[in-house]
């Protein structure tokens, strides 16, 4: 439980940088607390308002979401086992599934200790997410001149920060970012705002994948199927 609070604590509080690119890309206040209650994923998000401070459409911005989102359906498939709630509870457990409630409960020896982490992981992470979007939007709404201070790169610079840790064991995902990102600027000067993005995302397809069991580094699903926890 004390490391699932400092879990959750510890990413929450980039919830901050989230509110201010939120509101830096044109979103109100509330749109960007909305944003964070109901997608309630950093990635997600983050590349969804960077594809509209970059002048993208909302369609392009939102498919680049869900593709990335898309990555904690297998998560559910994972922990489905580990969390038999059923109705409304299994319903606010889908909603809490995301990497670090995912790994934290996979590295768990028992299905006990499991839920226990995904409780606490999701319960702190939330409240710290939406609590310091809120903070965020807010100082960033009364800064006023937002490239003033340079926080028109803020969501870039977090996204990075958030793929960094998975991109220094795994060398295909390197190589995966690394042809991901050709492509993208590759398109760049052809492509409308958000589709760039979207066309990086057959990166992945294009590069062979590991075993089952990560063996080229640990396949990035949870990133805890060998007990390592990861955020």
């Amino acid at each position: 439980m004390r490391d699932g609070l400092g879990l959750g604590i510890a990413v929450g509080l980039s919830g901050t940088a989230f509110g201010a690119a939120a509101v830096t890309a044109g979103l109100s206040v509330p749109q960007a607390c909305v944003l964070s209650l109901l997608a309630f994923t950093g990635a997600s998000q983050f590349a969804l308002v960077g594809v509209i401070a970059g002048g993208g459409g909302l369609a392009a911005g939102a498919a680049g979401a869900l593709l990335l989102g898309s990555r904690n359906t297998l998560y559910g498939l994972r922990m489905a086992d580990l969390l038999p709630w059923r109705g409304p509870r299994r319903l606010l457990a889908a909603h809490g599934i995301i990497d670090e409630t995912a790994a934290g409960a996979l590295a768990q020896p028992s299905a006990a200790w499991a839920r226990t982490s995904f409780v606490t992981v999701f319960a702190t992470l939330y409240l710290t997410w939406n609590l310091t979007t809120l903070v965020g939007a807010l100082a960033t709404e009364r800064i006023g001149d937002t490239d003033a201070f340079g926080l028109d790169a803020m969501g870039a610079a977090v996204f990075l920060a958030l793929i960094a840790p998975r991109l220094r064991d795994n060398p295909r995902e390197r190589l995966v970012a690394a042809l991901a990102a050709a492509i993208a600027l590759a398109a760049l000067p052809f492509a409308p705002p958000g589709v760039p993005v979207l066309l990086a995302a057959a990166a992945a397809l294009a590069v062979p994948g590991g075993g089952p069991d990560g063996a080229s580094g640990n396949g990035g699903d949870a990133g805890a199927a060998g007990g390592e926890v990861r955020t």
